[in-house]
């Protein structure tokens, strides 16, 4: 009888956070924060859950983590090139970003404990303003402005009931149906001339709004440096 060779197993690879971290952000994707638990997290990396503890210290850690792998992905502003195009090309991203992730919208900014990534973003902005002559005070009133925008019409975006242009069309249709022209006529019209022409797709509306909003900073930029000191307030 022959015998038996025995074959050595294949070295399995190493667990690390990294690992981890990116395995959460797949199952959040797919089910929501809600589906992301530490048994499944587990099941989806190979390991007990209790393993996960070695590389994260909990479910904080673990959303701190998930929220730096999604800056990860954004494109840094170029501190050396065109502010008002990096901020545009960034606002875009971010956008792109949390349809990606929408169980990240109203996390990105609530973070504590902000990772690696996330800080080098935040840092990468404040530089390229900076560089794009805008003073201190300046360029904070341009990053919250921008970044209320951003959230804000991810947040109304993942709410709409549509998806689609065609999902746009079809549900227009069924509203004008059930509410009376006569009674609503702004509405109606709205609906007839611009909801339901063709190409009409509500995403568009996020870059009119975005150039409006870099029109107003790049003019806001231009004159910070010949305004007069403001004058203080007395009490």
């Amino acid at each position: 009888m022959a015998e038996r060779t025995s074959r050595p197993r294949a070295a399995r690879t190493p667990l690390t956070r990294d690992a981890v971290l990116r395995a959460a952000v797949g199952l959040a994707d797919s089910g929501g924060l809600a589906a992301l638990t530490m048994r499944k997290l587990g099941e989806a990396v190979g390991v007990e859950a209790m393993s996960l503890y070695t590389h994260v210290a909990g479910k904080e850690d673990l959303l701190d983590g998930m929220i730096d792998v999604v800056f990860s992905e954004l494109d840094l502003p170029d501190a050396g090139g065109d502010w008002r195009g990096a901020m545009r090309q960034r606002a875009i991203s971010i956008r792109r970003a949390l349809t990606r992730h929408r169980w990240a919208i109203g996390l990105m900014e609530s973070r504590t404990n902000p990772g690696p990534a996330t800080l080098r973003h935040h840092d990468a902005v404040l530089g390229c303003l900076r560089a794009g002559g805008f003073t201190v005070s300046l360029a904070g009133h341009a990053y919250s402005l921008l970044d209320s925008y951003i959230y804000g019409f991810a947040l109304q975006e993942r709410g709409l009931p549509f998806d689609t242009p065609e999902q746009t069309a079809e549900l227009a249709q069924v509203m004008l149906a059930q509410f009376p022209a006569d009674r609503y006529p702004h509405l109606a019209e709205f609906t007839r001339e611009r909801v339901l022409r063709p190409g009409y797709d509500y995403g568009e509306e996020f870059t009119y709004g975005l150039d409006l909003i870099l029109d107003g900073l790049e003019r806001a930029a231009s004159t910070a440096g010949s305004a007069p000191p403001a004058t203080p307030e007395r009490h």
